[in-house]
């Protein structure tokens, strides 16, 4: 079953001003967003993937800094994740017409997630939720399904388990699935993604999954998915498949194998490689294509605004 974050009623939203080291969303600017008679397109979709939020909104973190970095000790660039969030989050939120729909692509968290993290990160989440977006969630390495399912009391019982879904708009249909801590879908969710295509060939089917389902193509190595090939083969037996998203390796990158495009999400909180861009992606679905735009954390990026179009027939 999903992880579906619906929106919350504005009365219930942080009265106020919404404060996290030095990201302000105050209840007045919100009031104004909403005076511009906002519309909701059911065919835009904020994309984001890699939050990793900590439980302490003030912390900084060098994603430049693992083994075998190329970036030398006194070069690293260091990123504050819940300043990045919160920017992205009212960028979305002045969008019009918005997104009526968000996808978190895993690693909601920053270490194995914790109780604490999930806390800030729904904290942070409250302004998108409260413009009317709803927010869905998959799974990844640093998350932990059971401290999440404790912070949303809304969450029916049998709604606990494997976080797979999928996602109709009028364009397309979206796919989610879990790829758990491990990055191994399993055959029973790679049987339940087989059935689910079978039964919606009407539309274009768009697949989303935490790891990336090849060995990363970018600055840092990072084994891919455990079933990635398996996943593969499956997605292009689908003509109507047309693209799988994925995140975890914090680039932002394309590739193409036969009809299906697989898009490596940028994170929202920190990168690899030096100076290398950070933030999430604006889609936009039409008849014909998915169009995505890169929306960089530093607006002066040189990748800021980079587009990718994905067709979705032919």
């Amino acid at each position: 079953m999903p992880i579906i974050l619906p929106p919350i009623a504005r009365r219930d939203f942080i009265k106020g001003s919404f404060v996290l080291s030095g990201a302000t969303i105050t209840a007045s600017s919100f009031v104004a967003a909403d005076s511009k008679s906002v519309r909701f397109d059911p065919n835009r979709i904020a994309l984001l993937a890699d939050t990793h939020i900590s439980d302490d909104p003030n912390r900084s973190y060098p994603g430049t800094k693992w083994p075998g970095s190329p970036v030398k000790e006194e070069e690293h660039e260091w990123v504050n994740m819940a300043d990045s969030l919160a920017q992205s989050a009212r960028e979305i939120i002045e969008l019009n017409p918005r997104p009526s729909n968000l996808i978190i692509n895993g690693d909601c968290a920053m270490s194995r997630g914790t109780e604490a993290e999930y806390k800030e990160l729904l904290r942070l989440l409250e302004p998108i939720r409260a413009a009317g977006i709803s927010v869905h969630i998959t799974i990844g390495n640093h998350d932990n399904r059971d401290k999440l399912w404790k912070l949303l009391p809304f969450l029916k019982k049998e709604q606990m388990g494997i976080h797979a879904d999928v996602i109709e708009r009028p364009h397309a249909n979206f796919f989610l699935l879990d790829s758990g801590r491990k990055g191994i879908l399993g055959e029973k969710q790679l049987n339940w993604l087989a059935q689910e295509l079978d039964q919606r060939t009407d539309k274009p089917a768009l697949v989303f999954g935490h790891f990336n389902p090849y060995p990363n193509l970018g600055v840092r190595p990072i084994k891919g998915m455990r079933d990635g090939s398996s996943l593969l083969r499956l997605l292009a037996a689908h003509k109507h498949a047309r693209a799988y998203f994925y995140g975890h390796t914090h680039e932002w990158q394309q590739d193409q194998r036969g009809h299906l495009h697989l898009i490596n999400q940028p994170a929202v909180s920190y990168y690899f490689g030096k100076g290398h861009a950070h933030g999430w992606v604006d889609m936009k679905l039409t008849a014909k294509s998915a169009d995505l735009e890169f929306h960089c954390i530093d607006p002066k990026h040189r990748q800021h605004g980079n587009q990718r179009q994905i067709p979705l027939t032919g």
